[in-house]
């Protein structure tokens, strides 16, 4: 599977490698069907003490559609992990509509 990550700010950046085995554990049984993974992570500008990190996560899915979330927390772990999880459920379900019905 091939990860890109995406970020405006050095600050997502330094999370790189943390994203790229978090992404791989997290699909670890369904990683066969995502070729292609792209993470995006942003700054949002609101005020301050309110949750302003946004991590979307993308995946290019063989036979099917992509399977794209986001999720929005305080701090980039937090985001990164939510996403992670969210997309990792949601690829399950899709293959169960799809390939185990």
């Amino acid at each position: 599977m091939e990860v890109q990550v995406q970020s405006g700010r050095a600050a997502g950046m330094r999370f790189r490698n943390a994203i790229e085995a978090r992404l791989r554990f997290a699909l670890r049984r369904l990683s066969w069907l995502v070729p292609h993974a792209t993470v995006r992570l942003s700054d949002l500008e609101r005020d301050a003490g309110s949750p302003d990190k946004r991590c979307e996560v993308r995946l290019k899915v063989v036979g099917t559609q992509d399977v794209v979330v986001s999720a929005i927390a305080r701090d980039w772990l937090q985001s990164i992990d939510e996403a992670l999880k969210s997309a990792a459920r949601r690829l399950e379900r899709q293959y169960r509509r799809t390939y185990a019905a």
